[in-house]
């Protein structure tokens, strides 16, 4: 049965599941009945950053423009361009024996692709969230549901793995960023051109 999260809720994933090597992260969503006559296109990202929250290099951000990280650990599975059908619209494979000393934590975000052309927000998505599993056992190890807080942000930082010790742990994060991607990667540290 995996674990439900609420906003700033943080949970052990490798205490319940030593071992845990692989893991899939999965974001989907919903666009809602007031669109904008244009096709959403979000895109999940990955940041891989220090203990200054802040990548140390540009190959240290994972999304559609660079699929894996030189270190193999992590993975983005491609891009979704429309976030039709049910379950993942967009997955993330996280091997966490291969993520570098260096990398504290691992962000996962999801922007609006091109959302101030579209005039679109964050406010016209429902049923947004991200999504655990054990890559192995395909067992859902927890889910955070972002729930409708945004109106105008183009980018949501949905939640982020963590090293704690020997343990990794998982954080329900659930904020919004105006900007899109260009504020997300200023955020973290990567030079955008």
């Amino acid at each position: 049965m995996p674990i439900s999260l609420k906003k700033g809720q943080k949970v052990s994933l490798t205490k319940e599941n030593p071992g845990l090597k692989k893991v899939v992260v999965g974001l989907g969503w919903d666009v809602n009945a007031f669109d904008t006559g244009g096709d959403f296109d979000l895109d999940a990202a990955a940041f891989l950053v220090t203990d200054s929250g802040k990548v140390s290099r540009s190959e240290d951000f994972v999304f559609y423009g660079n699929l894996t990280h030189p270190s193999g650990a992590v993975q983005h599975a491609g891009d979704n361009r429309t976030g039709a059908g049910d379950g993942d619209d967009e997955q993330l494979i996280v091997d966490l024996s291969l993520v570098p000393a260096n990398i504290s934590k691992i962000v996962f975000t999801a922007t609006i692709y091109d959302a101030e052309v579209r005039r679109q927000n964050f406010g016209q998505v429902a049923n947004a969230f991200i999504r655990i599993y054990n890559e192995v056992s395909g067992e859902e190890l927890l889910r955070y549901d972002l729930g409708e807080d945004f109106s105008i942000e183009t980018a949501a930082v949905f939640g982020e793995l963590y090293k704690h010790g020997s343990e990794w742990k998982f954080n329900a994060i659930g904020s919004g960023y105006q900007g899109g991607l260009a504020a997300l990667c200023e955020h973290f540290g990567v030079e955008v051109e």
